[in-house]
């Protein structure tokens, strides 16, 4: 509600449930609308209908729900509708535990629907980072069009802190950019050449807005051409991954003079936090790694963490996932280990401490 959203659609789902429920109080107290969808793949419907609408809107669901959403997931991507969706990850795969935590929908968020595109994907750690990266997703899936996941997990998902809301005037709201040409002057999909991101306008403002998942030329007219094509899922892809570098954020302590650095993301990175700081304390030469923003994934920023240790050590609740874009980032500059943990329970601070001993830290 503080990020301007103007409609939630959903469908009932552990363990996300509770978005739906409070929103379904609170939203039409601040003009919103509510709306449960009869499944998930039309619950993202509505909001992709709204969104076209001049409404920010925003669905919130777990892995299998993700699973069910994955044809429209591709249909806002190639569409560039801005949308937000929440994944607040359970065990999986399958039915799996529903009301117990992993990290296993890293790839599915990414790569779930066909062919190339990108979106972006935040993982919080916190309460108060539910509130501020729902925010910033806002924001983002605003600025460049895109389908933008707030990739949580059951156990931050339930998890009680304090969580502080600032002033509606201290919170920053970033809305689309509108067309600034007359409606007979407006190409549909004329990108920005300095964000490959086009201006998007409402249904009802007056301007021709062709919404179809088919591949198009500029004007939104369906098109077999190669060179239309080539240039559309282009610049699809570079809107996001160019602009990887603006995008991604990462939290790093103690790499000044570290030989291992401790990577992570959600919930495993409090207890990765919490063993760095012991270890450090023991006088091991320990850093500590949070990646905020999966997707686009922070090669650059990685890579030069990894010229600066001799191990990265990653801790992840699922069999491997992000380890391998931290391996493939760090390729010939750091080895790279994984400290897997697929679901259930976190990571525990001895844990870490025990993984730090085998690697000889």
């Amino acid at each position: 509600m503080a990020a301007g959203c103007g409609l939630f659609a959903g469908y009932p789902i552990s363990p996300a449930t509770e978005i739906s429920e409070v929103l379904s109080r609170r939203l039409f107290g601040v003009g919103g609308i509510f709306v449960q969808g009869a499944d998930e793949l039309d619950s993202l419907a509505i909001v992709i209908g709204a969104s076209c609408a001049g409404k920010k809107a925003m669905t919130a669901t777990s892995g299998n729900g993700i699973s069910l959403m994955q044809e429209n997931i591709g249909y806002a991507a190639m569409t560039e509708t801005p949308c937000v969706i929440v994944d607040v990850q359970r065990a999986g795969p399958g039915t799996g535990i529903a009301t117990k935590s992993m990290q296993g929908d890293i790839y599915q968020v990414r790569y779930g629907s066909n062919s190339d595109y990108s979106i972006i994907a935040l993982a919080p750690d916190s309460p108060q980072e539910m509130f501020d990266l729902t925010v910033e997703a806002f924001n983002l899936s605003e600025q460049y069009r895109v389908p933008t996941f707030i990739l949580a997990d059951e156990l931050v998902g339930h998890m009680m802190e304090k969580v502080e809301i600032p002033p509606a005037e201290k919170i920053h709201v970033l809305n689309r950019k509108k067309p600034d040409v007359p409606p007979d002057k407006f190409v549909p999909f004329r990108a920005a050449s300095d964000t490959d991101v086009p201006a998007m306008p409402s249904f009802g403002d007056g301007y021709a807005l062709p919404i179809s998942s088919f591949a198009r030329n500029e004007s939104g007219s369906p098109s077999t051409s190669m060179q239309v094509q080539h240039q559309l899922v282009t610049r699809l892809w570079n809107k996001v991954e160019k602009k990887a570098d603006e995008i991604a954020r990462i939290e790093t302590e103690y790499l000044e003079d570290a030989d291992v650095a401790v990577l992570s993301y959600g919930v495993p990175a409090r207890s990765v936090h919490r063993a760095v700081q012991d270890a450090r304390r023991e006088g091991v030469k320990v850093g500590y790694v949070r990646l905020i923003t999966i997707w686009p994934f922070p090669d650059r920023k990685i890579k030069e963490i990894a010229e600066g240790v001799k191990t990265i050590l990653v801790a992840e609740m699922n069999m491997g996932k992000v380890v391998r874009e931290v391996q493939r980032a760090a390729e010939g500059a750091a080895k790279v280990s994984l400290l897997s943990k697929p679901g259930v329970e976190a990571h525990t601070p001895l844990e870490v401490a025990n993984a730090l001993k085998g690697l000889g830290a």
